[in-house]
């Protein structure tokens, strides 16, 4: 029981890389090399709570969707079972990988993986102004039809000429149910897969009432709000680059190693973080350490063993 607590997010690049077909071999490949990569953290003596993202895998199942529907008549399912779908699918990849690897290495633990629902306002202001883009790519016409048969709300995609994404809203995590049998599980020594993709959206009603939300979560707040609440010591946030830069990709380009919380709050102020990438990490980050977690780290996926590696967030830097 004396051991570290540690929450583990795992970014979308840990699962699936974005010059890949997203074959489940490709992606089983991807998820073997990652874990390997938190082998040293249980030799440490950590106990682990490992979350994970879902953009690209969840996007897919909303196009089987539509294709679903398109071509057989299939009902299509609300985002809330698709993110529940994406959950199970995807935590059943990490723990089955893991106990691979840990067999590999002749470590003997329980890996569990419990489909996780978080609670949001339904009063959040994100209801009423979606930018999440989610789904594929559609025509003008198209997406005018959806608009008007489902109440869809569409942004045009700027990357892909006169083609238009759906949009829904990304509320802001509120709780995590079931977060005290997540705690207890991890400090029991059992490697704990939760929250994946943000968690399930719902929000309660006004008869207390858990009801589904249509929406999605972004999952690097919702990982931090899981660390804080189950009183996790340390947050890692495993991303495609190796720290955390101030004007990135610019000649004066700099590598933070080390931030305390006023100086991160002020570079995320003054915009240094891109809004749809990096800022949300960086948010994530001083929430955790704002709420009394010791340290956060935002580093790549395969370097977060050598610890030259990395960018350390705490309260005051020493």
């Amino acid at each position: 029981m004396g051991k570290k607590l540690a929450v583990i997010a795992l970014g979308g690049n840990a699962l699936l890389r974005g010059d890949q077909l997203g074959t489940i071999e490709e992606q089983e490949q991807n998820t073997t090399d990652t874990l390997e990569n938190l082998v040293f953290l249980l030799r440490e003596g950590y106990n682990l709570v490992i979350t994970h993202g879902n953009g690209p895998q969840v996007g897919n199942i909303l196009m089987r969707n539509d294709a679903g529907e398109q071509m057989y008549g299939i009902a299509q399912m609300p985002i809330d079972i698709c993110v529940a779908d994406s959950q199970g699918g995807i935590g059943y990849m990490i723990e089955r990988m893991f106990k691979n690897v840990l067999n590999k290495h002749g470590i003997d633990k329980n890996v569990v993986c419990l489909i996780t629902t978080v609670v949001v306002n339904k009063d959040d202001p994100a209801f009423t102004d979606p930018q999440k883009r989610v789904g594929k790519i559609y025509t003008k016409e198209q997406a005018d039809e959806l608009a008007k048969a489902k109440g869809w709300v569409f942004s045009e995609e700027v990357k892909a000429q006169g083609g238009f994404r759906r949009v829904v809203p990304s509320p802001k995590p509120v709780s995590i149910m079931n977060h005290e049998l997540i705690r207890e599980l991890a400090l029991r020594d059992n490697i704990v897969i939760a929250a994946g993709g943000g968690g399930v959206p719902v929000y309660i009603d006004e008869k207390n009432d858990v009801r589904p939300a249509e929406a999605v979560i972004d999952k690097d707040l919702a990982s931090s709000l899981l660390a804080s609440t189950i009183g996790a010591d340390e947050f890692y946030i495993l991303t495609d680059v190796p720290y955390v830069y101030i004007n990135y990709k610019k000649p004066d380009q700099e590598i933070k190693e080390f931030l305390d919380y006023n100086d991160t709050l002020k570079y995320l102020n003054e915009g240094q973080f891109s809004k749809g990438s990096m800022a949300p990490k960086i948010e994530a980050c001083l929430n955790f350490v704002r709420t009394g977690g010791s340290k956060s780290v935002i580093t790549e996926a395969f370097k977060l063993e050598d610890k030259r590696y990395g960018t350390k967030i705490t309260m005051e830097y020493d």
